[in-house]
């Protein structure tokens, strides 16, 4: 291994800082180089496969406090490298750790040996040994038999390294947050913390199958591709199949097929759905995101409110027990509060919302800063202003509930409320929605109804508005029962449980601008 090789060197750090593209390029052709005459001495630099025993985790605590321990076989990328003559140090890293290598020539022989120096830093290595305590204390594999995995052409942006009273302490070579979204691969292989949130990601996932499934629900599959779409106020992505001639959309949401396995006799049932929305992309909005909806028959929103504190709590206890991440996932504390979504609306805007003409709310919008507030429906007028005024300072969990009927075309009316009231709720934290919910309008005179209204105010302009669903309605025909329905963001609620700023840092692949 070349001495321009070791971690903080300009190497190092190539595609993670600003080195000129010359040098880049002088770099990855001196790679190339070594591959060459690996290939000459007859080594293969991409390996099939390998044997492996242990991880470095494993491969650590197989030693235990004792100075020698059992051979063992390890792989994964060389992150560091010191040469000392006829030895040599490196520390290699896999998806769990990293372990110390120890390498002697008269261990490996003189023709192995010398081959390292073709070796580089983000090379994959096998390697088998037995373990052993050097002089520092540390544990560490001394090699017998040593393989390359596979070569790396490019460096990766390693960053250095150092201990700083007994702890390592990294300096990233690869900062720029834009970059690391594009190249998730590099970010992932030099950062173990970002290991260790996605990680978490899917033991979040992972914790809410299991509470769902231990309540009796069933996981299913619904179409990504649809020929409407519906669920939700948003703008469609649109496709067309080529044999059938048709227009189809990407699914704005996974609601009106849940619910028409409701119909079909299924008491409770949940998915993880990719659903994909043709909107702007923003810290917390990204245009393809992940929703957990579930519906339950014989439940309103209140018994769904139970759900979700139920669920969350199990969710971040889950998260909590990983490493790296758990500190920052707050304690929740049940019940969540509860508002009225009229009242603090009424409240923060010092005027009764729903009272006012349309001429007036526009005004108000506008002095609150509501943007192209003249392009609007009134519906949607409103929505904003419940983003500005309200949603946006609420902090702590809280389900904000009985929305105008105007804002919720799926929800039943409010029992024993006001006109025009609906039994819904929304989950706020840190200003951003986590969850959404119905006692679910299971009424296909009424369903159709409001499909109306919505097909009237996409037909006026509003092309987050949704149409008429004959099939759904016809479902409702052969009858729902009552039922309570629920939406959760898991991107947006992985982001609050970790404290991460922005969604695109809890997705391993967001969408991007062209480079």
């Amino acid at each position: 291994m070349s001495a321009d090789s070791t971690p903080g060197s300009a190497e190092s750090q190539a595609d993670g800082a600003a080195e000129p593209r010359q040098e880049l390029n002088f770099l990855m052709q001196a790679r190339r180089e070594k591959l060459e005459r690996l290939r000459a001495a007859g080594v293969e630099p991409f390996g099939y496969s390998f044997d492996r025993s242990h991880t470095a985790t494993e491969a650590v605590a197989a030693l235990g406090d004792a100075d020698e321990g059992p051979t063992v076989t390890v792989a994964g990328r060389l992150v560091s490298w010191r040469s000392q003559g006829k030895t040599a140090f490196a520390h290699l890293a896999d998806m769990d750790g990293r372990v110390q290598l120890y390498f002697r020539r008269d261990e490996i022989g003189d023709e192995v040996f010398a081959q390292l120096a073709e070796y580089d830093l983000g090379d994959w290595v096998g390697v088998r040994g037995a373990m052993m305590r050097t002089r520092t204390g540390e544990a560490t594999v001394k090699v017998s038999h040593v393989e390359l995995l596979a070569k790396s052409l490019r460096p990766l942006p390693l960053g250095k390294e150092q201990m700083v009273d007994g702890t390592l302490v990294r300096y990233s070579a690869f900062s720029d947050t834009e970059q690391r979204a594009r190249q998730r691969y590099a970010d992932l292989a030099v950062h173990p913390e970002v290991r260790a949130l996605f990680r978490a990601r899917s033991v979040l996932t992972r914790a809410i199958r299991s509470h769902l499934d231990g309540l009796g629900y069933l996981e299913v599959e619904t179409p990504v591709l649809q020929p409407l779409y519906g669920g939700a106020a948003a703008r469609p992505f649109i496709t067309h199949h080529n044999t059938l001639d048709m227009p189809l959309y990407l699914r704005i949401a996974d609601e009106l097929y849940l619910k028409r396995l409701i119909v079909g006799g299924f008491e409770r049932v949940y998915e993880f759905g990719h659903d994909f929305r043709n909107e702007g992309i923003d810290r917390t909005h990204n245009p393809e995101f992940t929703m957990l909806e579930f519906y339950e028959a014989f439940a309103d929103y209140r018994t769904m409110m139970s759900r979700v504190e139920s669920l969350l709590v199990n969710a971040a206890d889950a998260v909590r027990a990983i490493p790296l991440v758990g500190e920052k996932v707050p304690t929740l504390v049940t019940p969540f509060p509860r508002i009225e979504w009229v009242p603090s609306l009424s409240q923060a805007a010092g005027v009764e919302v729903m009272a006012v003409s349309d001429a007036e709310l526009r005004t108000l919008a506008e002095r609150i800063g509501v943007p192209k507030v003249a392009t609007l429906s009134r519906p949607k007028v409103l929505d904003e202003m419940f983003q500005e005024l309200v949603e946006s300072k609420i902090q702590v969990p809280t389900f904000v509930v009985d929305y105008p009927k105007e804002l919720s075309p799926l929800a039943k009316p409010k029992r024993g409320g006001p006109a025009g009231i609906t039994e819904r709720f929304e989950l706020f934290a840190r200003g951003k929605e986590l969850a959404n919910a119905f006692s679910e309008l299971n009424d296909p005179i009424d369903q159709r109804e409001r499909f109306e209204a919505q097909a009237a105010l996409r037909a006026a302009g509003d092309d987050e508005a949704s149409g008429v669903d004959e099939d759904y309605l016809r479902a409702m025909e052969y009858g729902m029962p009552p039922t309570g329905g629920v939406g959760i963001g898991i991107d947006r609620l992985f982001m609050y449980l970790t404290d991460t700023p922005n969604i695109r840092d809890v997705i391993l692949f967001p969408t991007m601008r062209p480079e």
